[in-house]
């Protein structure tokens, strides 16, 4: 890849490139503005906060809002002279790569979904991530090339599906699962965003988004809740300044609501890459 809109093609395919990576894991949403890469920063930092060596791709090529969220703005990524592939940026214990990283951040990306694809595929393996127990990918919105892309051209442990508690979000949310489930990749569970509001005056919660939906959608799926996170005005700040909540503010009852994700989403994997192991391997 190249700046300014330039994609480049590798003799590398995506599987060569994320070969010393162990688990994939995305996170996707039906529709925009639900939160999706709040869960998919906070998820990564938690995640290496716990011990583990953690990635994060920004693949949300129309929209790249991770080098803001996590204090990157501006800054672009060394390349490698002898293979010409990305060294990936780091903060926070995270090596990040994202479009946003490449091109001005008030620069509009007008590509068709098969360039969407191809950069999604590039991203994946021109860059360098090198060693990582977890490469959390934070996918565009919706069920199009890139999805499709990422599916296709690597192994997923898992997508975790974000959602906020209103019915129009819930149908999107349904059509992102029901992907997943035909390109056969688990949803390891849904992160319900904005279940209540916190009044930053009294701390008084209000569900003005309703509530319920994401356990009754859960439960239509077989899979669950995985997270209730509030709206809450420092979530939104901290990622304004670059710091997610988990770092800015790591003893708050917030940051604590996606340690606990992170612990789960590990619990997870680790379960699904026990059953595969112990499936036999049958002769011919």
């Amino acid at each position: 890849m190249a700046h300014k809109n330039v994609i480049t093609a590798t003799s590398e395919t995506a599987e060569d490139g994320l070969k010393h990576v162990k688990n994939i894991i995305a996170v996707a949403s039906g529709k925009g503005g639900v939160g999706k890469s709040t869960t998919a920063v906070n998820l990564a930092v938690a995640l290496a906060q716990s011990g583990a060596k953690v990635g994060l791709l920004d693949a949300d090529i129309y929209g790249p809002s991770v080098p803001r969220m996590m204090g990157l703005a501006g800054r672009k990524p060394e390349v490698n002279i002898d293979d010409k592939q990305f060294y990936p940026l780091q903060n926070f214990g995270v090596k990040i790569m994202s479009m946003g990283c490449l091109i001005d951040e008030e620069q509009a990306m007008v590509w068709r979904g098969p360039m969407v694809a191809g950069a999604v595929a590039q991203l994946l393996s021109d860059v360098k991530w090198q060693e990582l127990d977890f490469l959390i990918v934070d996918m565009p919105p919706g069920t199009g090339d890139a999805q499709l892309t990422l599916s296709q051209k690597v192994t997923l442990a898992g997508a975790v599906v974000v959602t906020t508690p209103q019915d129009i979000a819930l149908l999107d949310c349904r059509k992102g699962i029901e992907m997943f489930n035909k390109v056969h990749v688990p949803t390891l569970g849904i992160v319900e965003n904005m279940s209540q509001f916190i009044c930053p005056h009294c701390g008084e919660s209000s569900a003005i988004f309703s509530e319920g939906g994401a356990d009754r959608l859960s439960k239509e799926f077989k899979t669950e809740v995985i997270a209730h996170v509030p709206l809450d005005m420092q979530i939104r700040m901290d990622g304004d300044d670059g710091t997610p909540i988990v770092a800015a503010h790591p003893d708050s009852k917030l940051a604590a609501i996606y340690r606990e994700l992170a612990e789960t989403v590990k619990s997870k994997v680790g379960t699904l890459n026990k059953r595969k192991i112990s499936i036999p391997i049958m002769q011919g």
